[in-house]
Formats: C-alpha cells, sequence, structure tokens
C-alpha cells in the first residue's frame, strides 16, 4: 500500500477504518451518514491525493500555453481553470487543475500523475526561461463540501472572504497559517484548502471542532465515490486515461477551441470539425439493486454498444447508476442497453451528471 496520508494518526484518532487499496480512510464508521453529510450539512475530505507544481520564470505561460488544453492568456491573478496535458495524438496524459498566482502558475492533479507529468513537460522544457517546483511536499489538501461548507470554513476563519467562482482562489490565515482556499462547483458549494503540511493536523481539528455544530463529518473513500458518480465526475485511472481521446471524455471545461497551437490541438481540432468522436462518456441508470462491474459490456441486440467505467448504489435516485462509454449510435439519452453478464440488467442512457434525473 501507498504511504498513509500526514493526517493518519488523526484519522484514526476520529474512527476511521482503512482499506487495502488505497492509502486514505475508506470510512469512520458510517458511509451513509458521511453521504447525507456532504449532501444535507458539510463534508470534510482529505485530498492527501493531490500533487501540487509551481511554474515561475518569463516563459512560464507561454511554455504552458503550449502544453495545455485550455487558454490560459485570459487568467488574472487568483483565476484558475481546468485543463488537460495531451500526447500528439490527443490523448489525455492527465487533467489538471490551473492557480494563476502574482508571481507563478500552479497546476494540481491526482499525486499517481506526479511523475509522468513531469517527465512529459521537461521533455519539452528546452530553451524556456521557466523553473519547475514540485511542492507536493510541503502542502497537502483538504475539501470542504456541501450546502453548509462556508459556514463551517467561517466559524473557523470568522468574516473569511471566500471565492466566488469556480475555480477562483484566494488567501486565508487558519492559525497563523497561510491556506489557499479554491472554489469548486461540481454541485453544491466544494471549497479545497491547500495548506501547508506542518499545519494540517491543527488544521484538520479545528475543522472538526467548528463542524460539530453544523453536524459536519469526515469523508471516507467509499462516499466519496458515491458523490463523485452521482455528479458524473469521471476519474483518471478509472473512466479515462492516456488511452482516451479528450473529447470522448466529455471535459468541456478542459478545453479552447479559439487559443491556437497546442500539444495534441490537431487532433482535437480535427475531431471537432468531423463533428463527433465514436464513443463519449455516459451516464447510465440501472435497474435493479446490484451495482455493475467495471468492464461490463454493454450491447443492444447483440451488436455491442459500450462499457461500464463506475458504478455505484445511489441514495439521491435509490438505484444503482453507472458511467460508461457507449458508441454513437446509442448514446441518445432514453436509448435502453443491456449488459453482457446479465441480460436482466437494463442500462437507460442519461447524462453524465445525474442531477437532471433526480
Amino acid at each position: 500500500m501507498d504511504e498513509l496520508t500526514s493526517l493518519a494518526d488523526f484519522h484514526r484518532a476520529n474512527g476511521a477504518v482503512f482499506g487495502d487499496s488505497s492509502p486514505l480512510p475508506a470510512h469512520f464508521g458510517d458511509p451513509a451518514r458521511e453521504y447525507g453529510a456532504a449532501r444535507d450539512a458539510a463534508g470534510l475530505i482529505d485530498r492527501s491525493d493531490r500533487s501540487l507544481l509551481q511554474f515561475t520564470g518569463p516563459d512560464r505561460l507561454p511554455f504552458l500555453q503550449g502544453m495545455l488544453s485550455n487558454d490560459l492568456r485570459a487568467l488574472k491573478p487568483f483565476d484558475g481553470q481546468y485543463a488537460a496535458i495531451l500526447t500528439q495524438q490527443g490523448k489525455v496524459i492527465a487533467d489538471v487543475r490551473v492557480l494563476c498566482a502574482m508571481n507563478s502558475i500552479y497546476l494540481d492533479f491526482w499525486a499517481h500523475l506526479k511523475e509522468k507529468i513531469l517527465a512529459h513537460l521537461n521533455r519539452y522544457l528546452v530553451a524556456d526561461e521557466v523553473e519547475i517546483a514540485d511542492r507536493s511536499s510541503e502542502y497537502t489538501f483538504v475539501s470542504v463540501r456541501g450546502p453548509r461548507a462556508g459556514a463551517l470554513i467561517r466559524a473557523v476563519v470568522p468574516g473569511a472572504d471566500l471565492p466566488s467562482q469556480t475555480k477562483q482562489h484566494a488567501m486565508i490565515a487558519i492559525d497563523s497559517a497561510a491556506v489557499c482556499i479554491v472554489r469548486e462547483d461540481p454541485g453544491d458549494p466544494v471549497y479545497d484548502l491547500i495548506l501547508p503540511r506542518a499545519s494540517a493536523g491543527a488544521i484538520a481539528q479545528r475543522l472538526t471542532d467548528s463542524g460539530r455544530p453544523l453536524s459536519a463529518s469526515w469523508i471516507g473513500t467509499a462516499a466519496q465515490e458515491v458523490l463523485r458518480v452521482e455528479a458524473g465526475i469521471p476519474l483518471y485511472g478509472v473512466d479515462f486515461g492516456e488511452d482516451n481521446l479528450l473529447l470522448e471524455v466529455g471535459l468541456a471545461d478542459a478545453v479552447s477551441f479559439t487559443k491556437g497551437c497546442y500539444l495534441g490541438q490537431e487532433i482535437v481540432e480535427r475531431i471537432r470539425s468531423r463533428g463527433h468522436v465514436n464513443k463519449k462518456l455516459c451516464g447510465l441508470l440501472l435497474n435493479g439493486l446490484v451495482v455493475a462491474l467495471p468492464g461490463d459490456r454493454l450491447h443492444s441486440s447483440h451488436k455491442e454498444a459500450g462499457a461500464i467505467t463506475s458504478s455505484v448504489v445511489s441514495p439521491r435516485l435509490g438505484r444503482p447508476i453507472a458511467l460508461g462509454y457507449v458508441a454513437k449510435e446509442f448514446w441518445e439519452p432514453g436509448t435502453i442497453l443491456m449488459l453482457e453478464r446479465d441480460a436482466g440488467i437494463r442500462a437507460q442512457v442519461t447524462q453524465s451528471s445525474f442531477a437532471a434525473s433526480s
């Protein structure tokens, strides 16, 4: 198993149960309660599985502009955006969040992608005056999500001026520690706190203590997975990877079609001008009570139609749901497909976000 989160001892003291396949807590005794806290109050999530790179130097903007699928030119300090790093063939190496600071640009992303990202970027960093610094050992991430997320942060930092737009960020102080707070919105408000590792335990305790009157709860990976699939958020290494074209995954907010040249842009533009990809990631509403399995094949009248990538039972919808790739012939919402493994399980194609299905 990978190295445990720096908050491992703190989590154990708060009832965390760790599984065998993740360094993060699987749950804190009751995944259903944790899910409810995130939906109805406030949930706290250890995001130690994120890494952080800092880019400085006079060429940092043009260098990243040529490496990322989105357009960085309009970003002002404390703005941010979603983007992808692509191969020359338009396949997805990584999805990243871009944060524009006063004198640098930061990328944060899933920690297991760090070495691949660094190797890829350094391959193209030739004559550019850019320095790349890995800040992952200095900082960690904690997310606060749910309708009372803002109230919880203000209980810790009274009068905190919280960012109002997606990917905007601001600096706040928690017990003299400088913390970057980033706004995210996959549904209810989400704030990601980028905080010094040396202060992580003390800040986690402050958030826990302040969250008790608000019915806040730490959320393990089990409940996180349900929330992720309900929001229709694809996960790198699960729902997509380096075998997938950017436009297959449906990451519309990660790409600009007007920025001009970047690595992989020719393929992205060719697909856009053609009008479609041959398959795309869709949401699927399942009948019955049992989730599908990753890799389960979908078919229609004995014709292969796609495959499942993620599946959970949704408390919000009271039924199993899934994400999966569906061929163009079958991706119209409302289309009914069958699981090849179990002909009794039907999958109705819907939007990748299930909010409209509730």
